[in-house]
């Protein structure tokens, strides 16, 4: 130590104590870290370098410098100590190296070490860098042998270049390689920096980074400084003689240090799974990754300025090695797969050159490594096909990279479809990846040309995509063929305007196509085959590359295609016109080329001759067909590119061969077609953008595209109109053509013609043969449109009331399709739902709305179609009763008559079936409400016919007068519970007809006769009685003359009955007809003397001939109430009876008679007191014609009867004794 400062000429100041823990006092110089703002690149250093700029300017202004606990001056230090120094330097290193080896784990020894380990690396950093600001600034180069005398100093900077290259030499030596460090150190490039204290093996492995960046860097400097010139070491000689010098020192740790990152690389590369390739980088941490940025911009600077290798010339040097096997030294002992690790280190290499010297990203691309890729790619694209899938994605996943990054390069594209030439029909699968890894067949054209465009989303190309999620996940998502695909994208993309690239892969493409190739391609070849013509015309030229595609899919027979083929082929054909409608290329030829393969297969499928099987095997084929011209319709902006062409006649001829499944699909997409059209024809009228054709060629291709549906799809639905198992789609499709003849009504028919819309609502809503389920849904789309609901009124003034008279038949015929079974099927539900919405649309018609506020009606949001119609029928009867004007009146009966059509023929099939009872309720129960509200309305001379037919076809059917025949319990059952609404109805009817109302009358009596019988029950009881239709009926009618002809012909019957009555009958159904009239009195809220008229006679002649308890009590208590009513209002009536009633029996019956007259005499004795005299004179009378004197008995009788009749009864007992 001694010796070593005594040849020093300027001795250092100031000495202090090297082992103590102090802070520098110069700032701190950059170094490796984790902490990215410290090292070389972030803190500027190695862009000053390159820029030949002072490496700390700001640092080492002062006279002295402190170095290794010492103060030394700074302009001469290092010429005058450069040993010594640099035997410092070995000294606290070595100081490092043993603190590695004695550090413990114990917690009050961590932060000691880390602080002591942290001092000793910063020293020998900064003694570095002073070096190389000493170099940089102090350093005089030799200028000769110019004086014969110099200066001992001079002699020594003349030395300090070649002293300087051995002690760096030294310092290597000392240090070794990264790759002979044991694991302890190595383990430390995975330690991640959180700001906490550290071990000292992390920082003495960042000191050999520092130092082997520092030793290349110096001797960079020194070349520049040097101009140069070589550098000899004048005592090292290596075995073969020659001396060392700073270029043999440069690349030989250069040599080691890219060895050794290729080694740590290596070991990286073993935890990458294929799928990680891109995602997992080559580097452990940080720092080695900054190391790597600055050998790729040292190396690419050393190449322009001293014309040596550039950094990829070293590193396929290395390379080659690798993938040779013959690398020594340096790496592990074995890399499992050589190949795939120089695709994934090129590749993140490759990447990393984007950073700029200042350590931000640069997206101009650095000089690219093509050759080296190219033997990379011959080599996996090897034609022994050694590789197996999952290795073929990955390294042209990599060449996706490598072509984001450097500029186009055609014969990577031409080597690696050279392979997929061969290999087209390949599974591409990697078993171990699941379904994700499976090669996929285009289910429609639109996912076709979606995978098509998914391979040219990285075109134009920008290194940005490299860090997308689709990019680095593509492994999963894409096969090596769609990779690529990708990769012939971006190269086409990358060309100039002269399309040179295009031109020169389009040979080598078609070129390898032949009628033998295109036989061999499999279903999954012909799909790739597809998707590579797909993008070819992309990303080049679309009508060439289709003809051609055509032209080679013309080479294979049809014979030699399944079905599945066939339906591919056909697919991909459609991928190329969505492709020409996105280009606005006309796709006449496209599309009359595959009509007509379609209408030959579809008039096959037509055909009775084919077999079953057969049409089943080609269903899938036309069902793609029709799935695809789906996707073209939709897709198309303007509907202007000869899209009609694609709907030919094949479906005129496909449509009728269908099954109910197939053709459910066949009038989906009918329905679809037909509203693209509407959508598109009426955003071209609305709105003319500049990309959009004129108005008069869009309206030129919209009508052909609308002749042509009408041409082949509209004659099958009118063949349908009548069908009783409709497809539901039918309704939809006609309300689309309707809507079409709305909006281009030129475009219809000549038998629609001249108002096509009406012509459409005859056919497919006002038809009475149509049914319910196509009506309704019909008209729920169509009344929907108000302005279709304005032209089609414009054009027939009765078409708001036929829409009305189709809502009553559909409501009316709810019921009639319905399941045997009384289950809700689907299409049960299907007519309820659009019933509904058909009511709501009904009542906001024009017409409706004026009735229903006329008649101030307010309707719930959601009516039930029953419901509504019952409302509806109201609201008709309310506005015409409150009608005076004979000819409002007689308006308001046709337009009524109109609304309503002929009602019978709407309830017909269930008075014909039967069933269902639902039906049957709702018919009886709809009929009736119409005649009871519109009773004085169907009175009239227009509307009585209908009334007339009501009566004998619900009320008096033929069945009803046939011995044997009956009535089914379920019409029965409807007819009770809506015969109160006729019997009402008739009533009124019978009252205001001025023509017919006798006839009304007789037949309400004939109705009475033959339910009273009918639904009186064989042992009457107060309920069953109190719930007789015909008692309910005359119970509900309204008071006065509206409900006395219905109780004057009820009382009418009743009598007639009690009057047929013999006392030697059956009394059960004199007692039920008793209860109903004594029912009947108790709930009339008036006196009618006309009851009184017509039942007292028959009420004391039940008196006079029955003895049964029952039959009297009834009938006691019923005359009761009769007198009691007739008190209140006239006695002339009883009176009158009473007189009949003895003038006509008291003959026969005197005994009978005065017992009856006792009765009454009870209840109103004055009006037996007028009978007095008849009754006296009658037997005297009786007397007489005996000729036996006085008859006791017959006297004693009478006089019980005078007992109850006060003084006048008294008198005439005084004046009968008297006799």
């Amino acid at each position: 130590m001694e010796g070593d400062f005594s040849e020093s000429l300027t001795p250092p100041e100031f000495p202090s104590i090297v082992d103590t823990v102090c802070e520098p006092r110069m700032p701190r110089p950059p170094s490796f870290s984790c902490m990215s703002e410290c090292g070389y690149v972030a803190t500027g250093t190695l862009k000053r370098l390159l820029l030949r700029l002072d490496p700390a300017p700001s640092d080492y202004n002062s006279d002295t410098v402190d170095l290794f606990g010492f103060s030394w001056v700074t302009e001469t230090a290092m010429v005058e100590s450069t040993v010594l120094l640099f035997n410092l330097f070995r000294q606290t290193f070595l100081k490092l190296e043993n603190l590695v080896k004695s550090s413990s784990h114990d917690i009050g020894q961590v932060v000691s070490n880390h602080f002591q380990a942290e001092d000793l690396r910063q020293q020998c950093v900064l003694f570095f860098q002073y070096i190389k600001v000493y170099v940089s600034r102090y350093f005089t180069p030799p200028r000769g042998l110019e004086e014969s005398n110099t200066h001992p100093y001079v002699d020594l900077e003349e030395q300090f270049p070649t002293v300087l290259l051995e002690q760096l030499f030294g310092v290597m030596q000392l240090v070794g390689r990264l790759h002979d460090l044991p694991s302890t150190l190595q383990a430390c490039l995975s330690l991640q920096h959180q700001g906490t204290r550290l071990p000292p093996a992390w920082h003495l492995l960042h000191l050999h980074l520092d130092i082997h960046w520092s030793v290349l860097e110096l001797l960079h400097l020194l070349e520049e400084r040097l101009l140069g010139q070589v550098v000899y070491a004048q005592q090292l000689v290596n075995l073969t003689g020659e001396n060392l010098t700073n270029v043999s020192l440069f690349e030989e740790n250069l040599s080691s240090l890219l060895l050794d990152l290729i080694g740590l690389a290596m070991t990286q590369y073993s935890k990458v799974r294929p799928t990680e390739a891109l995602v997992i980088p080559h580097y452990h941490c940080t720092c080695t990754k900054e190391l790597w940025v600055l050998l790729i911009h040292l190396l690419e600077h050393r190449s322009r300025v001293f014309h040596t290798q550039s950094f990829w010339t070293y590193m396929n040097a290395l390379l080659r090695m690798v993938l040779s096997g013959k690398l020594e030294g340096g790496l592990p002992a074995h890399c499992k797969d050589p190949l795939g690790f120089t695709w994934w280190l090129v590749t993140h290499l490759a990447e990393l050159g984007q950073s700029s010297s200042n350590g931000t990203h640069q997206d101009e691309k650095l000089k690219d490594n093509w050759s080296f890729i190219g033997e990379l790619l011959k080599s996996t694209c090897s034609p022994q096909g050694t590789l197996q899938e999952e290795q073929l994605r990955m390294h042209l996943h990599c060449c996706l990279s490598l072509c984001l990054l450097w500029d186009s390069n055609v014969s990577v594209v031409t080597t690696i479809w050279e392979y997929y030439s061969n290999n087209l029909s390949g599974l591409f699968t990697v078993p171990w990846l699941g379904v994700s890894g499976m090669n996929s067949v285009g289910r429609t054209p639109l996912s076709m040309l979606e995978q098509a465009r998914s391979c040219c989303i990285l075109a134009p190309c920008s290194p940005s995509l490299l860090r997308s999620t689709g990019h680095t996940q593509l492994y999963h998502s894409a096969n090596s063929f769609h990779i690529f695909l990708r990769i012939l994208a971006v190269h086409l993309s990358q060309g100039s305007g002269d399309c040179a690239p295009w031109r020169q892969i389009k040979g080598r493409v078609y070129s390898k196509f032949h009628q033998r190739r295109m036989l061999e391609l499999s279903e999954g070849g012909l799909m790739n085959f597809l998707l590579l013509f797909l993008v070819l015309a992309r990303t080049a030229e679309p009508e060439d590359v289709c003809v051609r595609a055509c032209e080679l899919l013309a080479l294979r027979p049809t014979g030699s295609l399944s079905i599945s083929q066939r339906a591919l082929l056909w697919r991909g054909q459609l991928a190329f016109i969505l492709l020409f409608q996105e280009r606005g290329l006309d796709v006449a030829a496209l599309a009359d080329r595959l009509a007509e393969a379609f209408t030959q297969v579809a008039r096959e499928f037509y055909l009775k001759t084919t077999e079953v099987t057969r049409k089943l095997a080609l269903w899938p084929l036309l069902g793609a067909y029709i799935e695809g011209v789906q996707e073209v319709l939709e897709s198309s902006v303007h509907l202007h590119l000869s899209e009609e062409k694609l709907l030919n006649q094949g479906f005129s001829l496909l449509l009728p061969a269908c099954r109910q499944s197939e053709l459910s699909s066949a009038l989906g997409f009918l329905q679809s077609a037909l509203a693209q059209l509407r959508r598109v024809h009426q955003r071209s009228t609305q709105n003319s953008q500049v990309t959009s054709p004129l108005p008069s060629v869009a309206k030129e291709r919209h009508l052909a595209v609308a002749a042509a549906l009408w041409t082949n799809f509209f004659p099958f639905l009118c063949s349908l109109r009548l069908s009783q198992t409709p497809p539901p789609q039918l309704a939809d499709c006609a309300a689309g053509f309707s809507l079409l003849a709305l909006d281009l009504p030129g475009s219809a028919p000549q038998d629609l013609q001249p108002f096509p819309t009406l012509s459409m609502m005859q056919c497919f809503a006002w038809d009475e043969m149509l049914h319910p389920l196509v009506v309704t849904r019909y008209l729920t789309h169509t009344l929907h449109n108000s302005a279709l609901v304005t032209s089609v009124s414009a054009n027939s003034g009765s078409a708001q009331a036929l829409s009305v008279r189709t809502w009553v038949r559909c409501v009316l015929q709810q019921h009639v399709h319905r399941i045997p079974n009384g289950s809700d099927s689907r299409a049960d539900r299907m007519l309820n739902d659009h019933l509904t919405e058909l009511t709501r649309l009904v009542f906001r018609l024009p017409e409706i709305e004026s009735l229903l506020q006329k008649a101030q009606v307010q309707l719930a949001a959601r009516q039930e179609p029953e419901t509504a119609l019952l409302v509806f029928i109201k609201t008709v009867g309310v506005i015409y009763r409150g009608l005076h004007n004979l000819n409002e009146r007689s308006a308001m009966v046709s337009q009524v008559l109109d609304y309503i059509g002929d009602v019978l023929k709407h309830i017909k099939p269930y008075l014909t079936n039967k069933n269902p009872p639902e039906g049957l309720q709702l018919a009886y129960r709809v009929v009736g409400c119409l005649v009871k509200q519109w009773s004085p309305l169907l009175a009239t001379s227009k509307a009585q016919q209908l009334l007339f037919r009501i009566v004998d076809v619900l009320l008096l059917p033929h069945a009803l007068f046939q011995q044997d025949k009956s009535l089914p319990t379920s019409m029965l059952c409807a007819l009770k519970d809506s015969l109160p609404l006729y019997l009402q109805g008739l009533s009124e009817a019978g009252g205001v007809s001025q023509t017919q109302g006798a006839y009304l009358k007789h037949q309400l009596r004939n109705i009475i006769v033959h339910y009273l019988d009918r639904f009186l029950p064989a042992t009457p009881t107060t309920g069953t009685i109190s719930n007789h239709p015909i008692l309910l009926a005359v119970c509900g009618a309204p008071l006065g003359q509206k409900g006395a002809i219905l109780r004057s012909i009820i009382v009418q019957v009743l009598s007639d009955i009690m009057l047929q009555y013999k006392s030697h009958g059956p009394s059960s159904r004199l007692v039920a007809v008793l209860s109903f009239l004594l029912e009947m009195l108790k709930r009339s809220s008036e006196p009618d003397p006309v009851v009184t008229t017509l039942a007292l006679p028959a009420l004391l002649r039940c008196l006079l001939l029955t003895t049964e308890p029952q039959v009297r009590k009834l009938s006691i208590d019923t005359l009761q109430l009769l007198v009691e009513q007739s008190v209140e209002g006239s006695h002339d009536n009883i009176s009158a009876a009473l007189k009949c009633f003895v003038e006509e029996n008291i003959g026969l019956y005197e005994h009978q008679v005065y017992s009856v007259l006792e009765v009454v005499s009870l209840l109103h004795p004055s009006a037996v007191e007028g009978l007095i005299p008849v009754l006296s004179l009658s037997l005297r009378n009786t007397e007489c014609k005996r000729g036996l004197g006085r008859n006791t008995v017959l006297r004693n009788a009478y006089k019980k009867l005078l007992s109850n009749l006060g003084e006048s009864g008294f008198a005439e007992m005084i004046s009968l004794d008297k006799d």
